[in-house]
């Protein structure tokens, strides 16, 4: 089946303010803003875009379109794992030190909106903060998640167990899943 992609490279369809910049920047736009499909891997070297994207695209369908209720992120880091120390405090602290790449990111969604104002995007960012919840895969483990947005940063640092826990299931709406 041939689907004709949309261009997100043109600022009528920015997504959350971005557009892409380049043709796999806009590919991966396609498949990130497509509410059918359930589960999206994007590969490519560090800076390209992906978090941005993936974060662009999350808060659009949650916020804009209703598809989802939340955003829910795991930033990447594997706790437990050979050069990885679990600092003490409860889990907010325990995961600061991986959440600069999400804040960076959201630093610069926030900015997209210049027509807003100061007191615009305080609100956009207390409202975008309400909405993405910041989780280690090890919390998520034996959770279902229905209507939510997941999105996990260095998936390659994944066990093979860990991946299992990532099967989008069994949709009592879709035949043949």
């Amino acid at each position: 089946m041939l689907e004709t992609a949309r261009d997100y490279t043109h600022g009528k369809n920015n997504v959350w303010g971005i557009t892409a910049r380049n043709r796999e920047q806009n590919f991966a736009l396609n498949l990130l803003m497509n509410p059918e499909i359930d589960f999206v891997t994007l590969l490519g070297q560090a800076g390209t875009g992906k978090t941005l994207l993936t974060l662009a695209a999350g808060l659009m369908q949650t916020l804009e379109n209703k598809h989802y209720s939340e955003i829910m992120h795991d930033p990447g880091h594997r706790a437990g794992r050979r050069g990885h120390r679990v600092p003490a405090g409860h889990r907010g602290e325990k995961m600061a030190p991986w959440m600069g790449a999400l804040e960076d990111n959201l630093d610069v969604l926030n900015k997209t909106d210049d027509d807003a104002g100061e007191w615009g995007r305080a609100a956009t960012r207390d409202l975008i903060r309400s909405r993405i919840k910041i989780k280690s895969l090890n919390f998520m483990r034996g959770r279902t998640f229905i209507n939510k947005y997941l999105i996990i940063d260095e998936a390659q640092n994944l066990t093979p167990k860990q991946m299992k826990t990532l099967s989008p299931g069994p949709d009592p709406g879709r035949q043949g899943s």
